[in-house]
């Protein structure tokens, strides 16, 4: 059976509602603004507890207040990982204009993907542990830490009571829970609350990240994450991340809703530790792959969010990965990593980058990547200012530290369901 008309005997999956908690603010218009004009928001790290560490740049959510934002009773339960999930989570329905239908209880379902948790909620129980004893440590430790904590306080916020998942499965899971939510719907879910957040700066959480070769000690935060370049360091990590509502396409018309994007196709691989030049392989069977579930040939490809990891290796292994898998159009397309203007989030680094690919695509412009000049690689690297142009496919690159490969494909909606 062909791609075209696989893909006419199942559910399409609409794109319906987006909320992004990020270094530049909360919401997208903000989100949007500082990515289309390449503001960066790199800065010194200035989280209490954390500022004698060796990481002296990240991308801080700064400003963020949830109690403005999310229930009290919500609030003393959750880390502040799952504050950002419940505040994105909220915006996206707001845009969707999405609530429970009292009829279909079980119709909305919840999957988000996280690598660090609650670590600074489970600190600061810890803490009191040994500070003060057994009686100072609240009931909600034994959840609260939990990667899955954002997932459970969704869906219980919003009474979902579809399928829900969390996918714990490194960087690349904010990319892998479309393909969780698309497999949901396509059995029969109306929609899917889905995306991942991460809160990476608390001390304990820093500590652990001080094991990974990959993490940039730059004090400079114009020098500190430079992928593709002769200068690349490692990575600036950050906290935020993206909320996303995803719907059967053929509903959401029918109630009216926006189609923002249509998730046209994902695959993911694994090829493991042991060094960044065994990713190649592994990414650009992931990119053909996801270009296959699309239905979308290399050619079609109008511009390429890259996972931009910052480590010589792994930078000249991914673009290789997208020469690979797009042929002679992997040295002309249009390649961006917006992240280097405020960190590499974690789970939540793909999921900010779906949410700049769903803008670029809606605003016809690929958005620069920041403090970015010269480029080592041969890629179309967009630097400096933003690029006009005619955008309909978008393909969205992932990695894992510890070996995940993950690609997704988002077309612009155009209305044609012929």
């Amino acid at each position: 059976m062909s791609g075209s008309n696989r893909r006419s005997t199942r559910r399409q999956v609409a794109l319906t509602g987006l909320g992004v908690v990020a270094p530049s603010g909360v919401g997208t218009d903000a989100f949007w603004k500082a990515v289309q004009q390449g503001t960066a928001f790199l800065a010194p790290v200035s989280r209490e507890g954390c500022t004698h560490l060796p990481l002296r740049v990240a991308g801080e959510v700064r400003g963020f207040d949830p109690a403005g934002l999310i229930e009290d009773r919500y609030l003393v339960q959750t880390d502040r990982f799952t504050h950002f999930a419940m505040a994105a989570a909220e915006l996206a329905l707001e845009d969707a204009q999405l609530r429970t239908d009292q009829e279909r209880p079980f119709g909305i379902g919840v999957v988000t993907a996280a690598g660090s948790g609650g670590g600074e909620f489970g600190q600061g129980e810890l803490q009191n542990l040994w500070g003060q004893g057994p009686h100072f440590v609240g009931p909600y430790q034994s959840i609260a830490w939990f990667y899955a904590a954002s997932t459970g306080q969704i869906s219980i916020r919003g009474g979902f009571q579809g399928p829900c998942g969390v996918l714990a499965n490194d960087e690349a899971g904010g990319l892998d829970v479309f393909a969780h939510a698309a497999r949901a719907i396509r059995h029969g879910t109306d929609a899917v609350v889905a995306g991942a957040t991460e809160a990476p700066l608390a001390p304990y959480s820093v500590v652990c990240q001080l094991g990974y070769p990959e993490l940039s000690l730059s004090a400079d935060p114009r020098r500190a994450y430079l992928p593709f370049t002769d200068e690349a360091c490692g990575f600036s990590p950050a906290e935020g991340g993206a909320m996303f509502v995803l719907e059967d396409e053929e509903t959401a018309r029918r109630r009216g809703a926006r189609v923002r994007a249509v998730v046209a196709g994902h695959a993911a691989t694994f090829t493991g530790t042991g060094g960044w030049e065994r990713s190649r392989q592994g990414l650009a069977r992931a990119i053909a792959g996801a270009l296959a579930e699309a239905d979308c040939a290399p050619d079609e490809v109008d511009v390429v969010f890259a996972d931009a990891l910052g480590i010589p290796a792994a930078d000249q292994a991914e673009a290789l990965a997208i020469a690979d898998a797009l042929g002679p159009h992997g040295a002309e397309v249009p390649v961006t990593a917006p992240k280097t203007g405020f960190g590499r989030a974690y789970s939540a680094a793909s999921a900010l980058d779906v949410a700049a690919a769903v803008l670029a695509l809606e605003h016809g412009t690929v958005p620069p990547t920041p403090n970015i000049t010269e480029v080592r690689h041969d890629l179309d690297l967009v630097t400096g200012h933003a690029r006009r142009a005619p955008l309909r496919t978008a393909l969205v690159l992932s990695r894992g530290l510890m070996g995940c490969n993950s690609a997704l494909v988002l077309r612009r909606d155009t209305d044609d369901r012929s």
